[in-house]
């Protein structure tokens, strides 16, 4: 009996733990205190093999944490730091394999940075349109990439509440390039 009570308490505890950021991404989210993150890169191997797995959900729990909070933060320094400035950023570039995203939304006035929890296209509309690309985890290369010009978007907002939208242009394109980080793709895949 003893036992089989162990074993019970040992699963919901890894089922607790499961809920939250592991140990390894609260490491990498508190490094350096705040402030801008490390951008992992292609030209580093380890960085490279990181960048290449595919991310995981986030529950409610992590979004209510103070790790979200301040890997938010720190993530919109970093895709703002003005040594390196990005109109999108997704987790994973910076070491944390969650489905979690900012993109510089140039479709809304004033053009505000907005981050997105689990995010995934639900459809493709119309025509795919070719154009510059770049990425802060593949430096110093660019090329042309095919992208949709209008997708139906799903998404958790940063209340965890569910949300579709249509998004067009210029902002459509930077949507999909970081989703495809969450899927352990690069923009060089497609050149």
């Amino acid at each position: 009996m003893k036992r089989l009570l162990l074993m019970i308490a040992a699963t919901v505890g890894l089922v607790a733990c499961g809920e939250g950021f592991t140990a390894s991404e609260r490491d990498v989210i508190h490094a350096s205190g705040d402030g801008i993150m490390r951008v992992l890169s292609i030209a580093d191997p380890t960085d490279s093999l990181l960048l290449r797995k595919e991310s995981l959900p986030v529950s409610e729990q992590m979004l209510r944490s103070e790790e979200y909070a301040l890997l938010r933060e720190r993530m919109l320094q970093t895709v703002q730091n003005p040594e390196a400035v990005g109109v999108g950023i997704a987790a994973p570039q910076v070491g944390v394999r969650r489905n979690i995203i900012a993109v510089q939304r140039f479709d809304k006035e004033g053009e505000p940075f907005e981050f997105f929890i689990n995010p995934e296209i639900v459809e493709f509309i119309g025509e795919k349109e070719a154009g510059g690309e770049g990425c802060l985890s593949v430096p110093e290369i660019r090329g042309d990439v095919e992208r949709w010009q209008t997708i139906r978007l799903r998404y958790r907002d940063e209340q965890f509440v569910e949300r579709e939208e249509l998004v067009e242009g210029f902002t459509a394109v930077i949507f999909q390039h970081e989703l495809d980080h969450l899927d352990g793709k690069l923009f060089i895949d497609y050149l």
